[in-house]
């Protein structure tokens, strides 16, 4: 194995392994979103959601510490917004976002949402 295989490795077992490390425990799902960064809106799958932060599958550029604007489909064309910062991300998989101070009602959604399309990991 190259040098450069075996770091690949180890970031792969690095992100997947051990303790989580999250504050809040994420409910696995599938939802269609769309998100912003500074350049243009793209669309994403959620494949994991909590009041605290989700992880977007997008093929879209990122890096840690970005600010992007998350929009949450409630029905009817109607969508919530979000912001979050960029915490890790994995090229052409997606990228983990926090959200940044969420509001009640924004939780709201959000928990209805992960009962909704949820399923317990």
């Amino acid at each position: 194995m190259t040098e450069t295989a075996d770091r690949k490795t180890m970031s792969i077992t690095d992100r997947r392994s051990g303790q989580d490390r999250r504050a809040v425990s994420r409910r696995e799902v599938t939802l269609d979103v769309e998100w912003e960064d500074l350049n243009e809106r793209r669309p994403g799958t959620l494949s994991d959601l909590s009041p605290a932060g989700c992880f977007v599958l997008s093929s879209g550029d990122v890096s840690e510490g970005d600010i992007i604007k998350l929009f949450l489909p409630l029905g009817d064309g109607m969508k919530v917004q979000l912001t979050g910062v960029v915490r890790n991300h994995v090229l052409e998989i997606g990228f983990a976002l926090n959200f940044i101070e969420p509001t009640e009602a924004q939780i709201s959604v959000i928990t209805g949402l992960m009962e909704q399309h949820g399923t317990n990991p």
